[in-house]
Protein backbone atom coordinates (compact mmCIF):
# COMPACT_ATOMS: atom_id res chain seq x y z
CA UNK A 1 0.00 0.00 0.00
CA UNK A 2 3.36 2.20 0.56
CA UNK A 3 2.50 5.43 2.13
CA UNK A 4 -1.40 5.68 1.04
CA UNK A 5 -3.73 5.86 3.68
CA UNK A 6 -5.36 2.06 4.28
CA UNK A 7 -9.19 2.07 2.77
CA UNK A 8 -11.67 -0.08 5.33
CA UNK A 9 -14.71 -0.84 4.33
CA UNK A 10 -17.40 -1.53 7.05
CA UNK A 11 -20.34 -4.07 6.35
CA UNK A 12 -23.20 -3.95 8.89
CA UNK A 13 -26.85 -3.97 9.05
CA UNK A 14 -29.71 -1.68 10.62
CA UNK A 15 -31.57 -4.57 13.00
CA UNK A 16 -31.49 -2.84 15.93
CA UNK A 17 -28.99 -0.25 16.69
CA UNK A 18 -26.08 -2.32 17.87
CA UNK A 19 -24.49 -3.42 14.65
CA UNK A 20 -24.56 0.54 13.08
CA UNK A 21 -23.27 2.13 16.91
CA UNK A 22 -20.44 -0.35 16.57
CA UNK A 23 -19.37 0.40 12.96
CA UNK A 24 -19.50 4.19 13.48
CA UNK A 25 -17.49 3.98 17.03
CA UNK A 26 -15.09 1.53 14.96
CA UNK A 27 -15.17 3.51 11.67
CA UNK A 28 -14.52 6.86 13.54
CA UNK A 29 -11.29 4.74 15.92
CA UNK A 30 -9.89 3.98 12.06
CA UNK A 31 -9.55 7.43 10.92
CA UNK A 32 -8.22 8.91 13.95
CA UNK A 33 -5.03 6.57 12.63
CA UNK A 34 -5.34 7.45 9.58
CA UNK A 35 -7.49 5.05 7.86
CA UNK A 36 -10.50 5.76 5.36
CA UNK A 37 -13.56 4.48 5.54
CA UNK A 38 -16.57 3.91 4.72
CA UNK A 39 -19.74 2.00 5.93
CA UNK A 40 -21.95 0.25 3.54
CA UNK A 41 -25.72 -1.47 4.89
CA UNK A 42 -25.45 -4.92 4.00
CA UNK A 43 -29.47 -5.21 3.36
CA UNK A 44 -30.51 -1.80 2.40
CA UNK A 45 -27.19 -0.94 0.12
CA UNK A 46 -26.46 -4.44 -1.41
CA UNK A 47 -29.28 -6.62 -1.16
CA UNK A 48 -32.25 -4.13 -1.96
CA UNK A 49 -34.00 -1.48 0.00
CA UNK A 50 -37.68 -3.13 -0.41
CA UNK A 51 -36.25 -6.57 1.45
CA UNK A 52 -34.59 -3.81 3.78
CA UNK A 53 -37.32 -2.22 4.96
CA UNK A 54 -39.56 -5.79 4.59
CA UNK A 55 -36.96 -7.64 6.63
CA UNK A 56 -36.35 -5.01 9.23
CA UNK A 57 -40.64 -4.40 9.54
CA UNK A 58 -41.24 -8.24 10.27
CA UNK A 59 -38.31 -8.45 12.51
CA UNK A 60 -39.59 -5.47 14.97
CA UNK A 61 -43.27 -7.38 14.75
CA UNK A 62 -41.88 -10.55 16.22
CA UNK A 63 -39.81 -8.66 18.83
CA UNK A 64 -42.81 -7.32 19.65
CA UNK A 65 -45.94 -9.44 19.25
CA UNK A 66 -44.17 -13.21 19.36
CA UNK A 67 -40.68 -12.54 21.09
CA UNK A 68 -40.49 -16.33 21.90
CA UNK A 69 -40.43 -17.06 18.31
CA UNK A 70 -37.38 -15.05 18.27
CA UNK A 71 -36.04 -16.64 20.48
CA UNK A 72 -36.62 -20.20 19.21
CA UNK A 73 -35.25 -19.31 16.09
CA UNK A 74 -32.16 -17.88 17.41
CA UNK A 75 -32.01 -21.50 19.50
CA UNK A 76 -32.24 -23.18 15.79
CA UNK A 77 -29.44 -20.94 13.91
CA UNK A 78 -26.96 -21.77 16.67
CA UNK A 79 -27.65 -25.46 15.68
CA UNK A 80 -27.16 -25.00 12.02
CA UNK A 81 -23.69 -25.21 10.40
CA UNK A 82 -22.07 -23.22 8.14
CA UNK A 83 -22.59 -25.87 5.07
CA UNK A 84 -26.31 -26.07 5.44
CA UNK A 85 -28.33 -24.32 2.62
CA UNK A 86 -30.03 -22.01 5.17
CA UNK A 87 -26.79 -20.56 5.94
CA UNK A 88 -25.29 -20.71 2.64
CA UNK A 89 -28.33 -19.06 1.48
CA UNK A 90 -28.21 -16.05 3.80
CA UNK A 91 -24.80 -15.43 3.37
CA UNK A 92 -25.70 -15.38 -0.75
CA UNK A 93 -27.84 -12.41 -0.38
CA UNK A 94 -26.37 -9.29 -1.52
CA UNK A 95 -22.46 -11.15 -3.07
CA UNK A 96 -23.17 -9.95 -6.97
CA UNK A 97 -23.55 -6.02 -5.42
CA UNK A 98 -20.83 -7.28 -2.81
CA UNK A 99 -18.66 -8.06 -5.87
CA UNK A 100 -19.25 -4.70 -7.97
CA UNK A 101 -18.71 -2.92 -4.56
CA UNK A 102 -15.44 -4.64 -3.72
CA UNK A 103 -14.33 -4.52 -7.66
CA UNK A 104 -15.38 -0.37 -7.37
CA UNK A 105 -14.02 0.73 -4.16
CA UNK A 106 -10.62 -1.70 -3.73
CA UNK A 107 -10.72 -1.80 -0.57
CA UNK A 108 -7.90 -2.75 1.37
CA UNK A 109 -9.44 -4.99 4.07
CA UNK A 110 -13.49 -5.31 5.12
CA UNK A 111 -14.72 -5.69 8.58
CA UNK A 112 -18.36 -7.30 9.57
CA UNK A 113 -20.23 -5.96 12.38
CA UNK A 114 -23.19 -8.35 11.26
CA UNK A 115 -22.94 -12.04 10.55
CA UNK A 116 -24.77 -12.08 7.19
CA UNK A 117 -22.19 -9.54 5.58
CA UNK A 118 -19.87 -12.09 7.00
CA UNK A 119 -21.39 -14.31 5.49
CA UNK A 120 -21.49 -12.78 1.93
CA UNK A 121 -18.10 -12.13 1.81
CA UNK A 122 -16.87 -15.53 2.74
CA UNK A 123 -19.07 -17.07 -0.08
CA UNK A 124 -16.91 -14.67 -2.43
CA UNK A 125 -14.13 -15.48 -0.65
CA UNK A 126 -14.94 -19.39 -1.76
CA UNK A 127 -15.73 -18.64 -4.87
CA UNK A 128 -12.04 -17.39 -5.34
CA UNK A 129 -13.89 -14.05 -6.58
CA UNK A 130 -11.85 -12.17 -3.74
CA UNK A 131 -9.04 -12.70 -1.40
CA UNK A 132 -9.34 -9.24 0.68
CA UNK A 133 -8.49 -9.92 4.69
CA UNK A 134 -11.83 -10.22 6.47
CA UNK A 135 -12.37 -9.47 9.94
CA UNK A 136 -15.87 -9.68 12.04
CA UNK A 137 -16.18 -7.26 15.12
CA UNK A 138 -18.96 -8.88 17.52
CA UNK A 139 -21.51 -6.47 18.59
CA UNK A 140 -23.14 -8.82 21.69
CA UNK A 141 -21.69 -10.80 24.55
CA UNK A 142 -22.48 -14.07 22.93
CA UNK A 143 -21.01 -16.63 20.50
CA UNK A 144 -23.46 -18.01 18.21
CA UNK A 145 -22.79 -20.22 14.93
CA UNK A 146 -23.89 -17.59 12.55
CA UNK A 147 -21.47 -15.41 14.05
CA UNK A 148 -17.91 -18.23 12.28
CA UNK A 149 -18.73 -18.08 8.83
CA UNK A 150 -16.00 -19.16 6.97
CA UNK A 151 -12.79 -17.21 5.92
CA UNK A 152 -12.62 -14.52 8.55
CA UNK A 153 -9.08 -13.70 9.37
CA UNK A 154 -9.69 -12.01 12.39
CA UNK A 155 -12.75 -12.26 15.12
CA UNK A 156 -12.54 -9.38 17.99
CA UNK A 157 -14.59 -10.05 20.78
CA UNK A 158 -15.75 -8.45 23.43
CA UNK A 159 -14.54 -10.62 26.54
CA UNK A 160 -12.06 -13.49 27.09
CA UNK A 161 -14.46 -15.88 28.03
CA UNK A 162 -16.20 -15.14 24.36
CA UNK A 163 -12.60 -15.84 22.91
CA UNK A 164 -12.44 -19.00 24.45
CA UNK A 165 -15.79 -20.07 23.48
CA UNK A 166 -14.90 -19.45 19.96
CA UNK A 167 -11.68 -21.98 20.34
CA UNK A 168 -14.06 -24.28 21.99
CA UNK A 169 -15.74 -24.19 18.85
CA UNK A 170 -12.75 -24.77 16.46
CA UNK A 171 -11.25 -21.04 15.57
CA UNK A 172 -7.76 -20.87 15.86
CA UNK A 173 -6.59 -19.16 18.63
CA UNK A 174 -4.15 -16.42 16.79
CA UNK A 175 -7.99 -15.13 14.65
CA UNK A 176 -9.79 -14.76 18.12
CA UNK A 177 -8.79 -11.37 19.60
CA UNK A 178 -10.69 -10.27 23.01
CA UNK A 179 -10.70 -6.02 22.22
CA UNK A 180 -13.72 -5.82 23.71
CA UNK A 181 -17.06 -4.38 22.14
CA UNK A 182 -16.57 -0.92 20.42
CA UNK A 183 -18.39 1.97 21.45
CA UNK A 184 -18.30 5.82 20.79
CA UNK A 185 -15.22 7.36 22.64
CA UNK A 186 -16.91 9.77 24.83
CA UNK A 187 -18.19 7.02 26.62
CA UNK A 188 -14.51 6.69 28.02
CA UNK A 189 -13.75 10.34 28.77
CA UNK A 190 -14.81 10.85 32.20
CA UNK A 191 -17.24 12.78 33.32
CA UNK A 192 -19.00 14.49 36.56
CA UNK A 193 -21.93 13.47 37.58
CA UNK A 194 -22.81 16.47 39.32
CA UNK A 195 -21.96 18.67 36.13
CA UNK A 196 -24.32 16.26 34.56
CA UNK A 197 -26.84 16.49 36.41
CA UNK A 198 -26.77 20.41 36.61
CA UNK A 199 -26.35 20.54 32.75
CA UNK A 200 -29.10 18.10 31.97
CA UNK A 201 -31.44 19.97 34.92
CA UNK A 202 -31.62 16.82 37.71
CA UNK A 203 -32.39 16.34 40.96
CA UNK A 204 -29.01 16.68 42.63
CA UNK A 205 -30.01 14.75 45.65
CA UNK A 206 -32.18 11.65 44.94
CA UNK A 207 -30.98 8.32 43.48
CA UNK A 208 -31.19 8.85 39.09
CA UNK A 209 -32.63 5.89 37.57
CA UNK A 210 -31.93 5.66 33.68
CA UNK A 211 -34.53 3.44 31.70
CA UNK A 212 -34.61 2.42 28.38
CA UNK A 213 -35.61 0.49 25.75
CA UNK A 214 -32.90 0.61 22.65
CA UNK A 215 -32.99 3.19 20.01
CA UNK A 216 -36.12 1.84 18.52
CA UNK A 217 -38.32 0.85 21.06
CA UNK A 218 -38.85 -2.66 20.47
CA UNK A 219 -39.63 -3.45 24.27
CA UNK A 220 -43.03 -4.04 25.26
CA UNK A 221 -41.20 -4.04 28.68
CA UNK A 222 -40.41 0.03 28.94
CA UNK A 223 -43.92 1.02 29.93
CA UNK A 224 -44.38 -1.35 32.99
CA UNK A 225 -40.27 -0.21 33.96
CA UNK A 226 -42.11 3.33 33.84
CA UNK A 227 -45.07 2.30 36.10
CA UNK A 228 -42.88 0.86 38.87
CA UNK A 229 -40.45 3.71 38.69
CA UNK A 230 -43.50 6.32 38.84
CA UNK A 231 -44.71 4.45 41.70
CA UNK A 232 -41.80 2.86 43.95
CA UNK A 233 -41.95 4.17 47.50
CA UNK A 234 -38.16 5.27 47.42
CA UNK A 235 -37.25 8.71 46.85
CA UNK A 236 -35.65 8.84 43.00
CA UNK A 237 -35.36 10.39 39.71
CA UNK A 238 -36.35 8.44 36.78
CA UNK A 239 -35.45 9.58 33.04
CA UNK A 240 -36.84 7.17 30.55
CA UNK A 241 -35.82 6.97 26.76
CA UNK A 242 -37.79 5.86 24.38
CA UNK A 243 -35.55 6.05 21.79
CA UNK A 244 -36.71 6.74 17.93
CA UNK A 245 -40.97 5.49 18.89
CA UNK A 246 -42.42 8.65 19.10
CA UNK A 247 -45.36 6.72 19.90
CA UNK A 248 -44.23 4.83 23.02
CA UNK A 249 -43.04 8.42 23.79
CA UNK A 250 -46.39 10.07 23.63
CA UNK A 251 -47.66 6.74 25.76
CA UNK A 252 -45.04 7.25 28.61
CA UNK A 253 -45.33 10.82 28.95
CA UNK A 254 -49.37 10.02 29.70
CA UNK A 255 -48.65 7.42 31.81
CA UNK A 256 -46.51 9.76 33.98
CA UNK A 257 -48.64 12.62 33.49
CA UNK A 258 -48.99 14.33 37.00
CA UNK A 259 -46.02 12.76 38.64
CA UNK A 260 -43.81 16.24 38.38
CA UNK A 261 -40.41 16.06 38.61
CA UNK A 262 -39.84 12.36 39.26
CA UNK A 263 -40.50 10.89 36.12
CA UNK A 264 -38.57 12.61 32.54
CA UNK A 265 -39.50 11.08 29.36
CA UNK A 266 -37.19 11.59 26.28
CA UNK A 267 -37.09 9.94 22.72
CA UNK A 268 -33.85 9.73 21.04
CA UNK A 269 -31.20 11.69 22.32
CA UNK A 270 -27.22 12.46 21.88
CA UNK A 271 -26.65 13.12 25.90
CA UNK A 272 -26.58 9.37 26.84
CA UNK A 273 -23.00 9.76 27.59
CA UNK A 274 -24.28 12.91 30.22
CA UNK A 275 -27.38 11.08 30.93
CA UNK A 276 -24.85 7.52 32.14
CA UNK A 277 -22.74 9.34 33.99
CA UNK A 278 -25.34 11.45 36.12
CA UNK A 279 -27.66 8.20 36.62
CA UNK A 280 -26.89 5.73 39.68
CA UNK A 281 -28.73 2.78 38.37
CA UNK A 282 -29.55 1.49 34.39
CA UNK A 283 -32.61 -0.21 33.89
CA UNK A 284 -32.61 -1.61 30.24
CA UNK A 285 -32.60 -4.66 28.26
CA UNK A 286 -29.53 -6.64 27.53
CA UNK A 287 -28.43 -4.93 23.98
CA UNK A 288 -25.06 -5.82 23.38
CA UNK A 289 -23.84 -1.59 22.99
CA UNK A 290 -26.38 -0.69 25.53
CA UNK A 291 -24.22 -2.80 27.68
CA UNK A 292 -20.91 -1.98 26.73
CA UNK A 293 -21.57 1.51 27.17
CA UNK A 294 -23.05 1.04 31.09
CA UNK A 295 -19.68 -0.70 31.64
CA UNK A 296 -17.52 2.09 30.14
CA UNK A 297 -19.41 4.21 32.32
CA UNK A 298 -19.48 2.09 35.47
CA UNK A 299 -23.05 2.59 35.53
CA UNK A 300 -24.78 -0.35 37.48
CA UNK A 301 -27.54 -2.23 35.18
CA UNK A 302 -30.60 -4.19 36.04
CA UNK A 303 -31.70 -6.39 32.77
CA UNK A 304 -35.28 -6.26 32.53
CA UNK A 305 -37.50 -6.96 29.56
CA UNK A 306 -34.40 -8.80 27.82
CA UNK A 307 -35.17 -10.45 24.57
CA UNK A 308 -35.52 -14.21 23.89
CA UNK A 309 -32.22 -15.17 22.14
CA UNK A 310 -28.68 -12.90 22.46
CA UNK A 311 -29.83 -10.13 24.93
CA UNK A 312 -30.76 -12.96 26.75
CA UNK A 313 -27.73 -14.37 26.22
CA UNK A 314 -25.80 -11.19 26.95
CA UNK A 315 -27.44 -10.79 30.18
CA UNK A 316 -26.70 -14.15 31.28
CA UNK A 317 -22.78 -12.66 30.69
CA UNK A 318 -23.08 -9.67 32.69
CA UNK A 319 -25.25 -11.39 35.34
CA UNK A 320 -22.48 -13.98 35.76
CA UNK A 321 -20.12 -11.48 36.15
CA UNK A 322 -21.55 -10.03 39.05
CA UNK A 323 -21.62 -7.04 37.10
CA UNK A 324 -25.88 -6.80 36.90
CA UNK A 325 -28.73 -7.85 38.39
CA UNK A 326 -31.90 -8.88 36.04
CA UNK A 327 -35.37 -8.99 36.88
CA UNK A 328 -38.12 -10.70 35.03
CA UNK A 329 -41.41 -9.24 36.30
CA UNK A 330 -42.65 -5.74 36.46
CA UNK A 331 -42.62 -6.63 40.54
CA UNK A 332 -39.50 -8.14 41.08
CA UNK A 333 -38.05 -5.07 39.30
CA UNK A 334 -39.27 -2.91 41.97
CA UNK A 335 -37.75 -5.12 44.61
CA UNK A 336 -34.07 -4.98 42.50
CA UNK A 337 -34.59 -1.30 42.28
CA UNK A 338 -35.03 -0.74 45.95
CA UNK A 339 -32.52 -3.02 46.53
CA UNK A 340 -30.37 -1.35 44.56
CA UNK A 341 -31.16 1.95 45.94
CA UNK A 342 -31.05 1.19 49.29
CA UNK A 343 -28.47 -1.82 50.45
CA UNK A 344 -25.47 -0.08 51.76
CA UNK A 345 -22.50 -0.83 49.01
CA UNK A 346 -24.50 -2.69 46.25
CA UNK A 347 -24.22 -0.47 43.77
CA UNK A 348 -20.26 0.46 44.45
CA UNK A 349 -19.99 -3.41 44.63
CA UNK A 350 -22.14 -3.74 40.77
CA UNK A 351 -19.44 -0.82 39.69
CA UNK A 352 -16.54 -2.72 40.72
CA UNK A 353 -17.24 -6.02 39.48
CA UNK A 354 -17.90 -3.83 36.02
CA UNK A 355 -14.64 -2.17 36.10
CA UNK A 356 -12.92 -5.74 36.02
CA UNK A 357 -14.70 -6.62 32.74
CA UNK A 358 -14.51 -3.56 31.33
CA UNK A 359 -11.86 -2.63 28.25
CA UNK A 360 -10.94 0.99 27.98
CA UNK A 361 -10.52 2.41 24.20
CA UNK A 362 -12.40 -0.80 22.55
CA UNK A 363 -12.99 0.88 19.04
CA UNK A 364 -9.35 1.71 19.21
CA UNK A 365 -7.68 -1.28 20.27
CA UNK A 366 -9.99 -2.60 16.84
CA UNK A 367 -8.57 -0.44 15.05
CA UNK A 368 -5.39 -1.08 15.71
CA UNK A 369 -5.35 -5.20 15.39
CA UNK A 370 -7.03 -4.76 12.15
CA UNK A 371 -4.19 -2.16 10.69
CA UNK A 372 -1.94 -3.68 12.32
CA UNK A 373 -2.35 -7.80 11.61
CA UNK A 374 -4.57 -7.10 8.46
CA UNK A 375 -4.13 -4.03 6.20
CA UNK A 376 -1.46 -5.56 3.24
CA UNK A 377 -1.83 -9.21 4.76
CA UNK A 378 -2.38 -12.40 2.88
CA UNK A 379 -5.97 -13.34 3.81
CA UNK A 380 -6.86 -17.02 5.55
CA UNK A 381 -7.28 -20.05 2.97
CA UNK A 382 -8.88 -21.73 6.00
Amino acid sequence: MGTAAPRVLILSASYGSGHNAAAHALAAALQALGAETRIVDHFRDLVHPAFDRLSRRLYGAILRRAPALWGFGYWVGDRLTPSSGLVFGMGSLGTPRLRALLERERPDLVVSTHPTPAGALSVLRRRGVTRLPHALVYSDFAVHSQWIPPLVDLHCVPAESIRADLMARGIAADRVLATGLPVRAEFDQPVDPGSARRALGLDLERPIVLAMAGAFGWTGELPAATRVLRDLPVPLQAVIVAGHDDALRARLRESVRGSGRRVRVLGYTEEMRKLMAAADLLVTKAGGVSLAEAIACDLPVVCFGSLPGHERRNERFIVAASAALSARSAEELGVVVTRSLTEPGLLDDLAKRMREIRRPGAARAVAEALLERLAGAPAARS
